[in-house]
């Protein structure tokens, strides 16, 4: 099983919206036997809050299952909890290296390097109001993940 978290600054917008699109699509191709995934925040700032009401208006939009969710944040112990960590930007990426002291198992990736795009970072809609486009980003990085792991999974099975 593959155990992923992603992550945000606040976990209201970007991450559990990764999560939710990635359970979504896990689900979709029969897959819920092959993952475990949560997101959580790099700050205490959102620490508790729900998913952002826009956040969820635009997973809705796109028919995807809106979980129930209570914003939490990253701890050093969650580095051995998980395979892939997923940040959304440099500044998650910095704070998770923090948090961490470091990455020496390479778990920290961006969700977009899973993607043929030039672009690793996905802005936050929180700021730019753009979430619909940041949902298009998450989706395109959670179908490409999802794509490399159903692969290592099945590569693996037949060795």
């Amino acid at each position: 099983m593959y155990r992923i978290l992603f992550v945000c600054y606040g976990n209201i917008c970007r991450s559990p919206m990764a999560e939710m699109i990635f359970k979504d699509m896990v689900i979709q191709q029969n897959k819920k036997f092959l993952f475990f995934c949560e997101s959580k925040a790099t700050s205490m700032e959102e620490y508790g809050n729900p998913i952002y009401p826009k956040a969820k208006e635009t997973l809705e939009r796109h028919g995807v299952v809106v979980e129930r969710h209570v914003a939490r944040m990253v701890k050093k112990e969650d580095y051995e909890q998980y395979d892939y960590i997923l940040c959304m930007d440099q500044n998650n990426y910095d704070s998770l290296l923090r948090i961490f002291g470091g990455d020496p198992l390479h778990k920290i990736q961006f969700l977009l390097s899973f993607t043929d795009s030039k672009q690793k970072e996905i802005e936050d809609p929180w700021y730019t109001d753009r979430f619909e486009k940041v949902y298009q980003m998450i989706e395109k990085g959670c179908r490409g993940l999802l794509q490399t792991l159903v692969d290592a999974y099945q590569n693996e099975a037949n060795q």
